[in-house]
């Protein structure tokens, strides 16, 4: 059985357009990362394969748009006025994405890639993480500035740590973190943070 990919917002013929084609990007990814094309995503998405090209020029770049939307949409960064509630509310959508079908079939396959198409999306892999990062700090700059983290606190090492034990679970763990265990994850981390 395929997964499932929810429904975006709609909002005229361009939007339907682009929904149809990051949807089936992501089908297409979560199957089978190597086979994925532009031309398998036209075919399943009813568009020509040139307005793909026109709209996002390569299939790193369609690939990379549907994976920043499906993670937007499904991870938000919160805003909850303190830091450990960040962390938490974070987490426990990260750990949502991650028992959903379809998020669970892409961090595996983003995970596993082949040499050959490893090297092919190793930019838009990147980008993707690069982009994910900047916008979590937030949570990290607001805690800062509110004075419950120090000023020298290496805000990537800090989300790379606490998103870590959520990934690990994913590909190899029996069981999704608890909200217990995503609770004391960033009591720990905001703890060694602290501690420097």
């Amino acid at each position: 059985m395929e997964p499932s990919v929810p429904r975006r917002r709609t909002g005229g013929r361009s939007a339907r357009v682009r929904e149809s084609v990051l949807t089936a990007t992501l089908d297409l990814l979560s199957q089978d990362a190597a086979a994925f094309s532009v031309a398998a995503v036209a075919a399943r998405a009813g568009v020509h394969e040139t307005s793909i090209y026109r709209r996002w020029g390569t299939r790193e770049r369609l690939a990379l748009d549907a994976l920043l939307d499906f993670s937007a949409e499904h991870i938000p960064i919160p805003d909850t006025g303190a830091v450990h509630g960040d962390l938490v509310a974070f987490g426990r959508a990260l750990g949502h994405y991650l028992s959903l079908p379809l998020g669970a079939a892409l961090t595996r396959i983003m995970a596993t890639l082949d040499t050959e198409t490893a090297a092919a999306f190793s930019a838009s892999r990147e980008d993707f993480w690069t982009r994910r990062f900047d916008a979590a700090s937030a949570m990290i700059t607001r805690a800062v500035a509110r004075g419950e983290l120090p000023p020298e606190t290496n805000t990537l090492l800090l989300l790379e740590t606490f998103i870590a034990p959520f990934h690990f679970r994913a590909l190899h763990g029996p069981t999704p973190l608890s909200p217990a265990e995503i609770n004391n994850l960033a009591t720990l981390v905001l703890n060694g943070a602290r501690s420097r």
